[in-house]
C-alpha cells in the first residue's frame, strides 16, 4: 500500500503525528475545554485529567497508542460515567484480531458512534480501528489534529460534481487496502450524514464506490467484498442529546423543499451536546463478516441492514414512542418503568409536525425491526 497518495486523508503518522502531539500539548486550554466538557462541568477534574493526558502523551508516538491511552483510556470513561446510565457491547467474539475489517454502521451521533466503536472494540481485545469523518467537522487546525491524531480519516464533502467522484474512489481505494492490505479496521457510516429520522439503510452507492475503486485492476464484485471483510454493526441511544436539533432541521427541510441551511459551529454544536448531554443506556452490537456470495451493491446494502435492524438494542423510549404513534399498548409491558408523561412532556413545546418528527426517529428502529424479523 502506497501512503504517500493519501497524506492529505489518512490519520497522523510518523513526524506529522509528532508535529500534531506538539501541537496539542502547546494548547493547554484546548485539552482542559474538552476535558471539562466530557467531565460533566467539572473544574476540579480538568486539573488533574489535563496532567494525566499530559504524562501519557510523553510515550505516545502513534494514533494506535493515542487511541488506547488517552481516548480509550480517558475521554470514553468520562463521557459513559457522567452522561450514560449504562454501556453496554454484543458480539465481536467471532473476529479475528489478526484480520482488519471494515465496520459499517447505523449513525446516530456525530463523533461518538465511532469512539465507542473503538471502545467496545478494546473490551473485546481487538485491535481499534481507523474512522472516517467529514472535513465540516474541522474547524481549526487543532480539531483536525485531534481527529487525525485519533486515527480520523478525513471524507472531503465540498468538492465539485467531478472532483466528489474522483475523491470517492480514492478514498474507497484506501478503505480497501488498508483492510485487505494492511489488516487495519476502518469504520465508517452507512450513509453520508447521521440518520436524522431513525431509518438506518445502507446506501448502495458507498459499496459500489468501493468495487469501482478496484474494478481497473481485474476484481470481481463478489472478490471485492470478501476482500473487505464487512462487519454490521449497530450503535443505539436510549435518549437522542439532539433528537429534537435533528427533528427542526428535518421539518425545514420538508418546509422549504429539501433546503436547509446550516448556521456556523452548528455541526460543533451538535457534537458537543453529543459528548456531554445524557444518553441513558447505550448499546454497540457488532455483527458478523459478511460471507455469502454477493453479485450487487443492493444485495450487500441489504445484508448489512439486515444484521442493523436485527442486532439494534430497542430501549423503553423506541416502544413507548411505537406505541403512542400507533395508537396501542403492543410493548407496554416494555416500558413500564419509563415515566411517559416526562418523555412526552419534553416535546410538548413543540410544533405538532416537529414533536411527531422526534417521536418517529424513536419509533422507526422498532418497525425495522418487525420488518427485519417478517422478512425471517
Amino acid at each position: 500500500m502506497d501512503r504517500s497518495k493519501y497524506d492529505d486523508i489518512q490519520p497522523y503518522f510518523g513526524e506529522k503525528f509528532e508535529e500534531g502531539k506538539k501541537r496539542l500539548l502547546s494548547r493547554k486550554e484546548f485539552i482542559g475545554a474538552f476535558i471539562y466538557m466530557v467531565s460533566g462541568g467539572d473544574f476540579s477534574a480538568v486539573a488533574t485529567m489535563t496532567k494525566a493526558i499530559e504524562d501519557s502523551m510523553v510515550d505516545v508516538h502513534s494514533y494506535d497508542e493515542f487511541q488506547h491511552k488517552v481516548t480509550a483510556g480517558f475521554f470514553i470513561p468520562a463521557i459513559i460515567k457522567n452522561t450514560m446510565t449504562g454501556f453496554s457491547v454484543s458480539g465481536g467474539e467471532k473476529l479475528d484480531k489478526d484480520k482488519g475489517y471494515l465496520f459499517i454502521s447505523n449513525h446516530r451521533d456525530i463523533i461518538l458512534d465511532c469512539t465507542l466503536l473503538d471502545y467496545a472494540l478494546k473490551i473485546n481485545g481487538l485491535p481499534l480501528c481507523e474512522m472516517a469523518v467529514g472535513d465540516n467537522l474541522m474547524v481549526n487546525q487543532l480539531v483536525e489534529d485531534l481527529f487525525r491524531m485519533n486515527g480520523g480519516i478525513i471524507i472531503k464533502r465540498n468538492l465539485p460534481m467531478r472532483e466528489k467522484y474522483l475523491e470517492s474512489i480514492r478514498i474507497s481505494e484506501y478503505f480497501v487496502e488498508t483492510v485487505s492490505e494492511e489488516n487495519k479496521s476502518i469504520w465508517v457510516a452507512q450513509k453520508s450524514g447521521r440518520s436524522k429520522d431513525g431509518i438506518d439503510k445502507t446506501q448502495p452507492a458507498i459499496i459500489k464506490m468501493l468495487y469501482l475503486s478496484k474494478k481497473k485492476e481485474g476484481v470481481s464484485f463478489p472478490e471485492l467484498i470478501r476482500k473487505c471483510n464487512i462487519v454490521p454493526v449497530a450503535i443505539s441511544y436510549q435518549f437522542d442529546p439532539n433528537d429534537i436539533n435533528k427533528g427542526r432541521e428535518e421539518v425545514t427541510k420538508e418546509h422549504n423543499e429539501g433546503k436547509y441551511e446550516k448556521k456556523k459551529y452548528e455541526d460543533l454544536i451538535s457534537m458537543v451536546k453529543g459528548l456531554r448531554c445524557p444518553k441513558g443506556k447505550v448499546h454497540v452490537a457488532i455483527g458478523e463478516p459478511l460471507t455469502g456470495e454477493y453479485n450487487t451493491p443492493e444485495e450487500v446494502a441489504e445484508a448489512i441492514d439486515s444484521q442493523i435492524h436485527m442486532n439494534y438494542r430497542l430501549f423503553d423510549t423506541n416502544y413507548l414512542a411505537y406505541d403512542y404513534l400507533e395508537g396501542g399498548d403492543r410493548f407496554k409491558d416494555l416500558y413500564k418503568d419509563l415515566n411517559k408523561d416526562e418523555f412526552i412532556g419534553k416535546l410538548s413545546h413543540l410544533s405538532d409536525d416537529v414533536r411527531k418528527f422526534v417521536l418517529n426517529t424513536y419509533a422507526n428502529p422498532v418497525r425495522m425491526m418487525l420488518e427485519a424479523k417478517a422478512k425471517e
